[in-house]
């Protein structure tokens, strides 16, 4: 019986997604290294294992150590090498084939000194996110970086690595494409010239954002793909023209608390703290924290018969209470949310329920 916010999957539509990605990974015929991020589920990551996959990208030191732990011994960990977790890097860089990323010359030494075994090491690139990594224009940089790591034998380099998460402000799924295109271009370029000035090195390329990677009609030049959202997609995803709605497969169950009809408002026990206070644009340019829709036997409703959440604070969430909506909702009865952000749904709560009551696992930090 749900009686808090709960996480709620569709365990068809998680399979139909992996399936959709597998397929277009095997036509391009590139290495698919799914990011596990977005679920954090062991028993998730066994449907990857079952299309074949034996490599992961995962986005912390202590995400690696959980899913090493669940037998996978080809692990990337995509985040800034942190010196300060040295001791589990060197105990996971023992027992598995690790990846880490740098964007600077200054934790080579300490890494170098740290090690026992080697790891493989990816440049991290900025394409334009402006987030982290060397800039891909910094040529001198990065291949000064690149012979550095090159030098060093506890290192084995593997390439340029990159997150395009500027699609995600895309306005349309053309501009995506465009976006990817230009990514791409800027990836291809460095790796031209490091074959220039390196000509007996092998030079990878690795990308990883699920809206160019749903939607890009060619990846050229690429080895590597590490997508992750697309195992549940979310509104941010919908919004952008990435996926349908029938893809949608992770909600979150909130209970009822108030219904206030004279206001067209509802309240939730489901807030900030369970939904992250990440947003999306609906369509008539609001910026919402999710969509409210009636919660069923058989799983959740469609964004038509639902309200935008409005605000959220620490325990509450606000939402629109439309008509369609409110001859489906009692207070004390429960509504599902369909977050703007999966991934960090699943970070602010604990395990999931599937539509059919089992419960699926996953990764809890201390």
């Amino acid at each position: 019986m749900i009686v808090r916010p709960t996480l709620l999957l569709d365990s068809r539509r998680v399979e139909r997604n992996i399936e959709t990605m597998a397929r277009k990974v095997q036509g391009e015929a590139v290495r698919w290294r799914p990011h596990m991020k977005t679920h954090q589920s062991a028993q998730i990551a066994e449907l990857f294992r079952h299309r074949g996959v034996e490599a992961i990208t995962v986005s912390s030191l202590s995400m690696a150590k959980y899913f090493a732990d669940h037998g996978w011994r080809d692990i990337l960990v995509a985040f800034p090498v942190n010196l300060l977790e040295r001791e589990l890097l060197v105990e996971l860089a023992s027992c598995v084939h690790l990846g880490l990323l740098v964007d600077s010359p200054l934790p080579l030494s300490q890494l170098a000194s740290s090690l026992e075994s080697p790891v493989d090491l990816w440049i991290k690139i900025d394409v334009g996110y402006r987030r982290a990594g060397l800039s891909w224009d910094d040529e001198k940089g990065v291949l000064s970086l690149a012979e550095e790591i090159m030098q060093r034998p506890c290192f084995r380099f593997r390439g340029f690595l990159t997150h395009g998460g500027q699609t995600y402000s895309a306005g349309s799924p053309e501009r995506i494409r465009e976006i990817f295109r230009e990514n791409l271009d800027r990836m291809n370029s460095l790796k031209r010239a490091f074959s220039l000035r390196f000509p007996r090195v092998g030079v990878e390329i690795s990308v990883g954002d699920t809206p160019g990677c749903r939607l890009a009609e060619g990846w050229r030049g690429v080895d590597e793909v590490r997508p992750g959202n697309f195992v549940f997609y979310d509104l941010q995803q919908l919004s952008l023209g990435v996926c349908s709605q029938e893809e949608i497969a992770l909600a979150v169950a909130c209970p009822v608390a108030s219904l206030y009809p004279e206001r067209s408002q509802g309240l939730l026990y489901g807030g900030a703290v369970h939904l992250s206070k990440d947003t999306f644009l609906d369509a008539q340019g609001r910026r919402l924290y999710g969509w409210v829709v009636p919660l069923r036997e058989e799983g959740w409703g469609r964004v038509e018969e639902g309200g935008g959440l409005l605000s959220l604070s620490q325990e509450h969430g606000l939402f629109e209470l439309t008509p369609p909506l409110a001859a489906s909702l009692r207070a004390g009865g429960l509504a599902a949310v369909l977050p703007a952000h999966s991934c960090l749904a699943v970070s602010a709560l604990g395990a999931y329920q599937t539509l059919d009551g089992r419960a699926v696992e996953r990764l809890r930090e201390a």
